[in-house]
């Protein structure tokens, strides 16, 4: 029997099926001249190239790949469009039943062994989620998304062994999917539940076993890729996870999850960690009224709590869709954002500040960073008095006292009574006078304080190196070098590398540490390459000089500046470094 990509429809009968990770290597040879192969669980956060997305599905060669797995026989297809060289494609593989009707808000389940016919020809639907910065004609949305798109170099065969990366998609959990990363390079995507499908947290869910569904499916894809991948020429034991901003938070946790052995012997974690912004019990006041709100919204109130996950799965889709939206949508103004990872005592044991200082984590090397400006596209660009700022972290993090709200106030100084504050805005764009202030504060607070306490944590606590970086490259006058920024540039894509030949450089040498870090072991030097000029980066060591790689600094031709800076260089840990010690003081208080 062959079927094309069949769905599996509300009942749960075969009839489609998606969602989705890739195998793709072929610009990386182009760039770096060396062999490897990737596979990559999910979408990565910025930068949608649509003209990729279709155009590189070229017309099916008689002599398309086959490769046979438990659940069937899959047939790929050869893409030759936007790459260097022709490369397989394995597109819509499904890897479990879709979680559509009863299934939904369950864990995964495998698919039954088969000797079925798939074509694994085209993309299929991306999971439900808010849109972000797509570009274009966005793909179907369904609920039935559990799909895996796996890439190899042509002519790949069982047995090759070549190195696999696993990519987990950012989007505060809630928005985000594959396509937004579709470079044709060294990235690729699959889709997974987002929103209340993937985290729905309070006590009811936990009296359920349902708590932290995502982080469970993402266990699930992992064990599927680890069984299948050597049939596609994968190695097993040579898999390494990258992700940025949620998807680096989530592979925090799974570093932390001491329970299930991780099948993957590296990881890199871009703008996020275990500890990023707040990570509460599942019983937390605000967790409670979301999950209250979702409910109403999906017409489930009225039941009883032992029926509310009964009345959501006979729910239409398109509500418990809509419902999700709009109850992240109240939310995401204040950055208090809905459905989230939380302690759960099994996934997420304890705080993950409590585990660094257990030393409960699995120990292997790490690349971790972030941008000099990753709050710019969160906080409010219009906050333009100090009660305005001081509002909005009495709003986020009302645990504080009234000593520590008057810290932060110290710790970045008010630009409106201070004529020699930092965060006087002297550039001519139209946001309020405390923007720039707050974007620094909620950056360390989110994202670069909880990086660099995985960076010392993470130094101190293991043998296996950790290599740490600041992304400083100007690309916009508001954004600066903003959250989710250096991705254009580590996937070697043609939008960083025909800018400029400084461009091109620091996207070549970006994309090559990335390169020899995954397929070398977890050294970013030791692959050579076409970059083999590129500055050595030496490990992160609390209290030695130069442990941070600083990529970019200086540079602003692409915000219409002139400064070329420099592509690669280490500097002193130093940056934020007050800043930091004040917000990780404060670490358990964030999570209370």
């Amino acid at each position: 029997m062959e079927y094309r990509r069949k769905k599996f429809s509300q009942d749960g009968s075969r009839d489609n099926v998606s969602r989705r990770a890739k195998l793709n290597f072929s610009k990386l040879q182009w760039a770096l001249l060396g062999p490897i192969s990737f596979t990559l669980l999910a979408a990565s956060y910025f930068l949608s190239y649509p003209s990729t997305i279709g155009s590189t599905i070229a017309e099916l060669l008689d002599n398309s790949p086959v490769v046979i797995l438990p659940q069937g026989r899959i047939h790929g297809t050869i893409l030759n469009h936007g790459y260097p060289n022709p490369i397989e494609g394995f597109l819509g593989v499904p890897y479990a039943l879709p979680p559509t009707g009863d299934r939904r808000f369950r864990h995964l389940t495998a698919l039954p062994d088969s000797s079925e016919t798939i074509r694994a020809r085209e993309y299929g639907n991306i999971c439900p989620g808010k849109a972000f910065r797509f570009v274009g004609t966005p793909p179907p949305m369904s609920e039935d998304c559990l799909t895996a798109n796996i890439y190899r170099p042509q002519g790949a065969k069982k047995g090759a062994k070549l190195p696999v990366a696993l990519h987990l998609h950012g989007g505060a959990f809630n928005r985000g999917h594959g396509y937004m990363q579709d470079t044709g390079s060294m990235l690729a995507w699959s889709e997974e539940p987002i929103g209340a499908l993937g985290f729905l947290p309070s006590n009811v869910t936990a009296s359920e076993g349902l708590l932290n569904l995502a982080l469970h499916d993402n266990d699930f894809f992992f064990q599927w890729v680890k069984n299948n991948i050597a049939s596609f020429g994968g190695d097993p034991d040579n898999i390494t996870i990258f992700g940025l901003s949620a998807g680096a938070h989530a592979i925090g946790h799974h570093l932390m999850d001491m329970d299930r052995k991780p099948i993957f012997k590296a990881a890199i974690l871009e703008s996020g960690a275990s500890s990023a912004r707040a990570v509460h019990h599942y019983s937390y006041d605000l967790h409670e009224k979301q999950f209250r709100e979702y409910v109403d919204e999906c017409g489930c109130s009225a039941v009883k709590d032992s029926k509310i996950f009964t009345c959501l799965r006979r729910q239409p889709s398109d509500r418990v869709i809509a419902a999700s939206f709009k109850v992240f949508d109240k939310y995401n103004p204040t950055v208090r954002w809905a459905f989230q990872p939380v302690i759960d005592g099994d996934f997420i044991r304890r705080s993950p500040t409590e585990s660094w200082k257990l030393g409960k984590w699995h120990k292997m090397p790490i690349i971790t960073g972030f941008t000099t400006n990753e709050a710019t596209s969160y906080v409010p660009s219009t906050v333009d008095t100090p009660k305005e700022f001081e509002d909005f972290w009495r709003t986020l993090v009302p645990t504080l006292s009234e000593e520590e709200y008057k810290k932060i106030n110290y710790l970045y100084p008010d630009p409106s009574t201070n004529a020699k504050s930092p965060y006087i805005e002297t550039r001519n764009i139209d946001v309020g006078s405390q923007y720039k202030r707050l974007e620094a504060a909620y950056a360390n607070y989110a994202y670069i304080c909880p990086v660099r306490a995985t960076a010392h944590h993470a130094s101190l606590g293991q043998e296996e190196p950790i290599y740490v970086y600041h992304w400083a490259l100007n690309k916009t006058v508001q954004g600066g070098a903003n959250h989710g920024d250096n991705q254009l540039y580590e996937a070697y894509a043609r939008g960083a590398r025909e800018f400029s030949s400084t461009q091109e450089k620091m996207s070549g040498t970006l994309h090559a540490y990335w390169t020899s870090f995954i397929t070398q072991g977890g050294d970013p030097n030791k692959l050579q390459g076409r970059f083999q000029d590129r500055a050595k980066w030496t490990p992160f060591k609390v209290g030695k000089p130069k442990i941070i790689m600083a990529l970019g600094e200086g540079n602003d031709e692409r915000a219409g500046g002139s400064g070329l800076g420099v592509i690669a260089q280490m500097k002193d840990d130093s940056w934020r470094a007050k800043e930091c010690d004040f917000w990780w003081a404060k670490a358990e208080k964030l999570h209370q």
